[in-house]
């Protein structure tokens, strides 16, 4: 299913950047398959905690395999949203050379592909290194706003691309977002501790180290 998500999100790049309309086409069509496992993957894991009894560890693994199978799911729509996002952006001629855009989903899949192999091998190490990339993400959404509002000001008619542009960006960040959830549901497995939130002392570490450029 990761791997499903993640062809979805590059094949929605690829499409973008080489103004490809038949592959943002491929995206929107291969959504079903994501949705179909997400209810299997549900069934699968309810029956476990239902017929099983899992406890401790085995217990974590699957109540959060069922949060990463939501956090799949929605990588999936999103990945479906850049697409869509994608063909009317190409309605109309480029704003500009598109650069910070792959590189947001370079980052992104990057960060969705760490953070399930974290959760396979059930190590919190490669983890944390999700959750510090996560700002390096919100840091180039926010340089891309700043950068089309420049164009948009300086010429009406890149406003409706522009703006498709800035859609776009906003998915890449939720990627990145439901990566991040996936990771803390690796270290709540491996460390029996909930680092979800910032303001908590264990969910501090997030913020450690955030210099470090992860690509």
């Amino acid at each position: 299913m990761a791997g499903l998500a993640d062809e979805r999100l590059r094949l929605a790049l690829t499409g973008l950047v080489e103004r490809t309309p038949h592959l943002l086409d491929d995206v929107i069509a291969g959504d079903a398959r994501i949705n179909h496992l997400h209810i299997a993957i549900d069934d699968r894991c309810l029956k476990l905690i239902a017929l099983q009894h899992p406890v401790a560890v085995d217990l974590r693994i699957v109540v959060s395999a069922l949060k990463i199978n939501s956090d799949l799911e929605r990588v999936g729509d999103l990945a479906v949203n850049c697409g869509e996002a994608g063909q009317r952006y190409l309605l109309h001629p480029p704003v500009k050379p598109l650069i910070d855009i792959p590189r947001m989903g370079e980052l992104a899949g990057k960060m969705l592909r760490e953070a399930i192999d974290a959760f396979v091998k059930q190590d919190a190490a490669p983890a944390r290194e999700v959750l510090r990339q996560d700002d390096w993400l919100d840091a180039l959404k926010d340089q891309i706003l700043r950068e089309l509002l420049t164009y948009m000001l300086g010429d009406r008619a890149t406003i409706e691309p522009a703006v498709e542009l800035i859609l776009i960006s906003r998915h890449l960040e939720r990627i990145g977002d439901h990566a991040t959830n996936i990771a803390e549901d690796v270290i709540f497995i491996v460390e029996a501790r909930d680092v979800r939130h910032r303001s908590t002392p264990h969910a501090l570490e997030r913020r450690r180290d955030w210099q470090i450029t992860p690509i």
